[in-house]
This record gives C-alpha cells, sequence and structure tokens, in this order.
C-alpha cells in the first residue's frame, strides 16, 4: 500500500474526527429513514474547509492535489456512499467552472461555493440517454441575453438541496454530434419553470435523486460555462479526477462494510464460539479486506498519475470498476456474515447493502468500464 505522507495523514485524521463527530450512526440512520439531506454534515466540511481542498489558493481554497483529495474522501465515505454524494457533486461542478468558467464565472461562483452559500449538483441522464449520451434530447435556444431549456432530465442526485445551481448538459445544436454541439448550464433550481421532483430508490435516500423537467426556463447567457457547444469538453476536463474520487468513495464506504461485519463476527457468538473463528467467516473477511485493499491500490496509484498531470484513463478506469464492485461484493458479504440482524431495518448493513448497489450502475455501469479496459488493450467490442 502506498505510504502517506505526514500532511495526508493529519489530513485523514482531520476527517475521521469529523465523521466520527459529526456522522453518527444515530444520524445516518435518521438522514435514511427520513430522507433528509445532511445540512449539518455539509456545513461541518465547509467549516473544516473540506470542499476547499482542491481548489486553487486565488479564489479561497487549498491547493491541495487529487491524491490528497481521494485520502479525504475515502475517509468522508465509511460512514455512508450516500451523504458524500452531497460533497463530490459540489466539489467536482465547482471544479469545472474552475478550469472552463470565464474569471467573472469564478469570481461569482467559487467563493460562495467555499464558504457554503450555494451548492452545486450535476444533470446529464435522460429517461433515453444514459451511458448514450448521443442520445440527449434537451435543447437550449438563444433568446437575446438569455438561453431557453427544454426537455428532461433524470437521475439528479442532488438536485433538489436549497441554495442549488444544477450544472446541465444539454444539446445547443441538435444537428450537430454531442461532442461539437453540448453546452454546460449553471442553472438555479428555484427557477420559474423548473420542476424538481424527488424519486422513490432503494437505497441512497438522504441526498437524493431527481427527476427535472425544463419548461422553457430562463437561465441568463452568463452561466453558460465554456462556450456554447463546448460541453464536451468541460465533461473531459475533470472525468479522470473525478473517477478517481469516485473509487475512492467506494473504498471508503466498502471499508465501513468490512469493519462492521468484522465487528459483528468478534462480538456474535454461535456454538460458544466467536462466529469470526469458523474458517467459512473468516475466510470471507480475509476475502473482503483483500479486495478491499486491492482497489484501494489501485485508486491511490491512479490520482497519483491524476496528480502528476499523466494520462491515467486506464488506471481510473480500473480503479473505479475494481473498488465499485468491492464495495457491491463487501455489502452482500456482510448481509450474509450478520444474518438476520443484517436484514433488520434496525441494522446499518442493509442500508450499504442499498446504496451499495447503485456503485457499479452510477458514473459509468461496470460494463462500460470494461469496454474502455479493452479499448485501451486495442480490442473492438
Amino acid at each position: 500500500m502506498t505510504v502517506l505522507t505526514e500532511q495526508q495523514l493529519l489530513l485523514r485524521d482531520t476527517a475521521r474526527k469529523l465523521m466520527q463527530r459529526i456522522a453518527t450512526p444515530e444520524y445516518i440512520r435518521k438522514l435514511d429513514r427520513e430522507r433528509l439531506y445532511p445540512y449539518e454534515l455539509y456545513d461541518a466540511w465547509i467549516e473544516a474547509g473540506m470542499l476547499a481542498l482542491p481548489f486553487p489558493e486565488a479564489y479561497g481554497g487549498l491547493g491541495c492535489d487529487i491524491t490528497d483529495l481521494a485520502i479525504v474522501a475515502e475517509e468522508l465515505s465509511v460512514p455512508s456512499s450516500d451523504v458524500i454524494m452531497a460533497f463530490g457533486g459540489s466539489m467536482f461542478c465547482g471544479l469545472n467552472v474552475a478550469r472552463q468558467g470565464t474569471e467573472e464565472q469564478k469570481r461569482r461562483f467559487l467563493p460562495k461555493l467555499l464558504s457554503g452559500e450555494l451548492r452545486m449538483t450535476i444533470s446529464m441522464s435522460e429517461p433515453d440517454a444514459g451511458s448514450d449520451i448521443g442520445a440527449m434530447l434537451t435543447t437550449a435556444r438563444r433568446d437575446g441575453d438569455h438561453y431557453i431549456i427544454s426537455g428532461q432530465k433524470i437521475w439528479a442526485t442532488g438536485a433538489g438541496a436549497k441554495d442549488n445551481f444544477i450544472n446541465v448538459y444539454v444539446k445547443t445544436d441538435p444537428k450537430a454530434n454531442y461532442r461539437q454541439g453540448m453546452s454546460l448550464f449553471l442553472v438555479d433550481n428555484s427557477s420559474p419553470g423548473l420542476e424538481v421532483r424527488k424519486l422513490d430508490m432503494l437505497g441512497r435516500r438522504s441526498v437524493g435523486t431527481y427527476e427535472l423537467t425544463f419548461n422553457d426556463v430562463r437561465v441568463p447567457a452568463e452561466n453558460l460555462v465554456g462556450g456554447e457547444n463546448n460541453g464536451w469538453k468541460c465533461v473531459l476536463a475533470g472525468l479522470q479526477a473525478e473517477r478517481a474520487v469516485a473509487a475512492a468513495c467506494d473504498c471508503g464506504a466498502a471499508r465501513g462494510v468490512f469493519e462492521m461485519a468484522l465487528a459483528y463476527a468478534k462480538e456474535r457468538k454461535q456454538f460458544t464460539r466467536q462466529i469470526g473463528t469458523f474458517q467459512a467467516v473468516a475466510h470471507m473477511l480475509a476475502d473482503m479486506q483483500t479486495e478491499i485493499e486491492a482497489a484501494w491500490s489501485l485508486t491511490l496509484r491512479a490520482a497519483a498519475m491524476v496528480s502528476a498531470g499523466q494520462d491515467a484513463l486506464r488506471e481510473i478506469t480500473m480503479a473505479k470498476l475494481a473498488a465499485s464492485e468491492a464495495y457491491v461484493k463487501a455489502a452482500n458479504t456482510g448481509m450474509q456474515i450478520m444474518g438476520g440482524f443484517g436484514y433488520s431495518m434496525e441494522f446499518d448493513m442493509q442500508r450499504h447493502y442499498r446504496d451499495a448497489r447503485a456503485a457499479t450502475i452510477a458514473a459509468g455501469t461496470s460494463q462500460i468500464q470494461r469496454n474502455l479496459i479493452a479499448g485501451l488493450m486495442g480490442l473492438k467490442v
């Protein structure tokens, strides 16, 4: 495993103590049970400067690299792979503004984002356009000093949070290929004509998953990021960093599952013995820890390459695939180890089991990741 620097250990320990203080099991259970956005936890991240880590110092950031961010994200994800989505949404949408926005947009949005005055989330998928981004139908047309957005989006994580600007990808040239005809807009989620509906999902119920309907929503032209028809450039600009941190989040949540299952195996007794001393259970835990550590090593390697400015497409794809599948498998194994207690809504394993299932679907399915890896080998699939 990669040896962490003294500064990275300090960052990790700070994140761990914050989560232990705020994100208690009782708090996370309440968020899941009552479908509440983690405003208190989000405010604690802001106060501790967690959100500011990767942003340039000129805009109030701390100038840390992606490896530092991955280490913090892994720790923040241990209690829940759901609440971390609030952190990631604001961070990566904000970084897109930092990379692709005008100087005026950076000055306007980034200080407010880092102070917690506003949030950001992303919206790209549509009912008929998930992995096939080229099938996007939502459009924006110029009307004076505004654009008018019409269409429907779905699976928009966190879109209903208060004080939120949704980073919406739409077609601005319907006749062009999506790589030449897509644009990115920052849309206030309280805009007239925008309907925001929270969906009833199996898991990840706190931050929430939303359906968005744009009924001729007027958006100021100054909220166009990267220039008209340059949305694909915005997508690619932060893809590798985002995938590396997404993998770190899955590693952290998987570690949370492992720690829970291990503690149970040491405490629970059957036939006068701790169940962890039975080889069948011990081997499940050994495999779980090994797979999580392997995914984490892949993730740190990918993050280090991104931090060094290297092309890490293969490495981040492998890390995302390994980490998401490790989390799903860990949650399934954790349920088996805990038996009826894991299946009970009074215990936390069932929440991880529900939340984990989205890991191999969101941000690129496992099948898409495998296709990409194969393609990088020179294999056309």
